[in-house]
């Protein structure tokens, strides 16, 4: 694909992408919150009119009532407000961008010879196939141990979200991986909403019109679904962010990384989720905390050994390793992220860079795609 044409999509779809996800994690957090703080209605007449719990807020200079049914009101109301198109939107724009700068550019962003030999087609293939098969195992095991027991649905989930992720690292290039885990867990998330959540309330609308008692089943299993997109939104919105850390990604047990830190993410969703129910149980974010600085400490990169070399490394041979394996990407108004290394000036002034994503993380080149060797490192640490 063009360079330019690249980078005109990444900038319009990541804003939509953005702005969709801000409106759905908005919603769903916002929800989430409202019947955790549900408290018993005060007034008779609401009760006896099916109100099930109520809620006071006050924003933007107001004062909100908010109130839950059983099941439902009497009468529909009309119109009635649905929260759908932000998911769908969020997911149509996400894939989409991975579409457009790892399958486009399979070779340089997907593939990774240190992971596994594949051809690009086999790569995308196998990205396709895992993120169709997560979501599928995810809802058969949410209709078979998921109704016998939700804990053991979250143990089996997290085992099974631990695999994807030895598998991803093995397969594609380490910043790839992450992204892979993050489409297969928004998968599942867009999934719930449009296989399941909707439907449910399409279900009871349908049975308030009809006049008759709307089936509780549906609607319990769209609320499980709605809580599981709540302790998966922060891991998902992690591997989101983790491409701009090469000492994340680039770690040598890259995976597991990624399962402690979704851990800890969906143990923070716990905290505030006690906290709406009015329950306080700070130890959750002191064991966070203590979790966050030995994983900060595990991650340092280790100072490599000096190059065994006899005499400086002159410039002019960094310069020739750079425009041979960074440059090709690393030029013109397309650069990544604006970095460019073609001119002295440019090179040594991202001296850090280097060191870090070349040398230390070796997270450049992506998947190696331009073949930077040993010796070339080494000729990039000596100088550094």
């Amino acid at each position: 694909m063009d360079p330019y044409l690249r980078d005109v999509l990444d900038v319009l779809l990541r804003m939509l992408h953005v702005v969709a996800g801000i409106a759905w994690i908005g919603a769903s957090f916002y929800f989430v919150r409202l019947d955790l703080a549900l408290r018993a209605p005060k007034r008779h007449e609401d009760a006896d009119a099916g109100v099930a719990g109520e809620f006071w807020g006050v924003h933007g200079g107001g004062l909100y009532h908010s109130q839950k049914y059983r099941l439902a009101p009497a009468e529909m109301p009309e119109p009635l407000h649905w929260f759908k198109w932000e998911a769908y939107t969020t997911w149509l724009s996400g894939f989409a961008l991975m579409v457009v700068l790892y399958y486009f550019d399979a070779d340089v962003r997907l593939v990774d010879s240190d992971a596994a030999d594949l051809d690009e087609w086999q790569a995308i293939a196998l990205s396709v196939a895992g993120i169709a098969l997560a979501a599928v195992v995810y809802d058969v095991l949410c209709r078979t141990v998921g109704q016998r027991s939700q804990a053991t649905l979250a143990v089996i989930g997290t085992g099974l979200v631990a695999l994807a992720a030895w598998g991803a690292s093995e397969l594609f290039a380490p910043r790839a991986a992450y992204l892979e885990i993050g489409v297969m867990l928004g998968t599942i998330m867009a999934a719930n909403v449009f296989l399941v959540i909707i439907p449910a309330h399409r279900t009871l609308v349908a049975a308030m019109d009809a006049g008759r008692e709307p089936d509780a089943a549906p609607l319990v299993e769209a609320k499980n679904r709605s809580v599981h997109n709540n302790y998966l939104t922060l891991p998902v919105l992690f591997t989101m962010l983790a491409g701009h850390f090469a000492f994340v990604f680039g770690a040598d047990e890259a995976w597991l990384v990624f399962v402690v830190i979704a851990v800890l993410t969906a143990l923070i969703r716990v905290f505030f989720n006690r906290w709406h129910t009015g329950k306080r149980e700070w130890w959750i974010p002191a064991v966070a905390g203590v979790a966050v600085i030995a994983l900060a400490f595990w991650l340092r990169p280790e100072e490599p050994e000096p190059p065994d070399v006899a005499t400086p490394v002159a410039f002019e041979d960094v310069q020739l390793v750079v425009a041979e394996r960074c440059a090709t990407c690393h030029s013109g108004v397309s650069a990544p992220l604006g970095v460019q290394l073609e001119t002295r000036a440019e090179i040594e002034a991202r001296i850090g860079d280097i060191e870090r994503q070349a040398v230390l993380t070796r997270a450049m080149p992506p998947g190696n795609a331009t073949g930077m060797t040993d010796d070339e490192r080494d000729v990039l640490a000596a100088w550094v």
